[in-house]
């Protein structure tokens, strides 16, 4: 008989400071992973590899602060992500989980497992360095709202191919789930040197690269592998955005990863959520 196909992710909410944070829960009784996406993105991003992984993960993928269908913060400091994600882990119930983050998440994924270790039983990293520079002033150019959707995704020009999922239609026309300012003060937040992040655990890590990546050099992405213990480093063919360039070769290696990964019994953590 043929596999039953998965069921599609239940949105759910907590909230944490008076902010909304939303996300997206695969469910069901597989071990948990957390999923971060990048700038522009927001959970739905993770739903083909949800799919791809289950029944034996559950996979809960976050709309991080500003972005989908979560609040906008105060700021986009590296405090404020990292917490999101604690006080997500702290909502779900037991730990420790995989936590898995693609660029912007991946930083905020390995610094999770810098401050709050008993939260992170593993890390999955997609295509981000222990060093970023990087500018997204260009997106401050693009419409606030449009007419018609397709007037949007005209206006965009080349980046509408990838900002698809995050067109939204609202009382005063179509835009976009998130504001570019936010997107532009994040990424410059996000800029800096993480090498004591990445460093400063040592629980089991996957680094994806992307062959074709114009953010994560090859030498960079070695020296990752090369100085952290316990770390695996994959290249696939594929650009920046690994899991929806070559979603099957994203999903594969990762669960080659997750298959070798130890049983731990779950660590119920205090009332406050604190694990460090």
């Amino acid at each position: 008989m043929p596999a039953t196909p998965a069921p599609e992710p239940a949105r759910a909410a907590v909230t944490v400071a008076g902010r909304r944070l939303s996300y997206l829960d695969s469910g069901g009784p597989g071990q948990l992973l957390l999923a971060l996406h990048g700038h522009f993105a927001e959970a739905r991003t993770f739903t083909p590899l949800a799919r791809q992984l289950a029944p034996d993960w559950r996979v809960v993928a976050l709309d991080q602060r500003g972005h989908g269908y979560s609040d906008r913060p105060p700021d986009f400091s590296r405090d404020g992500y990292v917490e999101d994600a604690a006080a997500v882990l702290h909502h779900l119930g037991p730990g420790p989980a995989v936590v898995l983050g693609h660029s912007l998440g991946g930083v905020n994924a390995y610094h999770l497992a810098f401050r709050r270790p008993r939260l992170v039983r593993a890390l999955v990293i997609e295509d981000i360095g222990a060093e970023v520079d990087g500018d997204l002033s260009f997106c401050l150019t693009w419409p606030h709202r449009a007419p018609t959707r397709p007037a949007l995704l005209e206006a965009l020009g080349g980046s509408a191919p990838h900002l698809t999922d995050a067109v939204r239609e609202y009382g005063d026309g179509w835009g976009l789930a998130f504001h570019p300012e936010d997107m532009a003060a994040s990424q410059r937040a996000l800029n800096g040197d993480h090498w004591q992040a990445w460093l400063g655990s040592d629980c089991p890590a996957l680094l994806v690269r992307g062959s074709r990546s114009g953010v994560l050099p090859a030498g960079h992405a070695r020296a990752m592998a090369a100085g952290r213990p316990g770390t695996r480093l994959v290249e696939l063919p594929a650009g920046h955005t690994v899991h929806a360039t070559d979603p099957g070769g994203f999903a594969a290696v990762v669960r080659a990863f997750l298959d070798g990964l130890p049983r731990r019994p779950h660590i119920r953590l205090p009332p406050d959520g604190s694990a460090g």
